[in-house]
């Protein structure tokens, strides 16, 4: 599913680079020095790459290279913005998606952590609840032991009349 809206999410950008490009046009026939900085821009670029690639052939890289002509280089300047335009959107947006993910991920951290905080809290006073049980079993089995065996049984009826004594007095 993702591989789809990628190329869908590229060529949108494609589309949207066209008329940043032609407007780059416009502008370098309106105003001299911005057709100037493209032009070198340009011929900068056709003589980075050109050596580029006469280094990787193997070919001689002290040849002079001839320059582009002006419409070529404006072209080639105008295609190299387009595609700086469209590899800024797609980066930006691929660091976009990083960072939400990054706080998705976060947010469930975050959510897992309370959970396991809730479940120590119930495990501790699970604990306690036992230990309370047990000491009561305790004094229970102790009371057992001081009584009898019919003590266990008459542990209700002994704590009543012990009560009814306690009264008159």
């Amino acid at each position: 599913m993702v591989l789809p809206l990628l190329k869908l999410g590229t060529l949108a950008l494609k589309t949207l680079s066209k008329p940043v490009a032609s407007r780059l046009k416009q502008q370098a026939a309106l105003h001299p020095r911005f057709r100037q900085f493209i032009v070198n821009f340009a011929q900068s670029n056709h003589r980075i790459t050109t050596t580029m690639q006469r280094r990787l052939y193997g070919h001689a890289t002290d040849v002079e290279i001839r320059p582009l002509n002006e419409e070529k280089a404006v072209q080639a300047a105008v295609d190299l913005i387009g595609e700086i335009f469209i590899f800024t959107v797609a980066g930006s947006l691929l660091i976009f998606e990083v960072q939400r993910s990054a706080r998705s991920e976060a947010k469930k951290e975050e959510k897992r952590r309370t959970e396991m905080e809730g479940m120590r809290q119930r495990d501790e006073d699970l604990a306690k609840e036992v230990e309370l049980l047990r000491n009561k079993l305790e004094e229970l089995e102790q009371l057992a032991k001081n009584r009898g065996l019919s003590g266990i049984f008459k542990l209700k009826n002994a704590e009543s009349e012990h009560a009814k004594l306690a009264k008159p007095v």
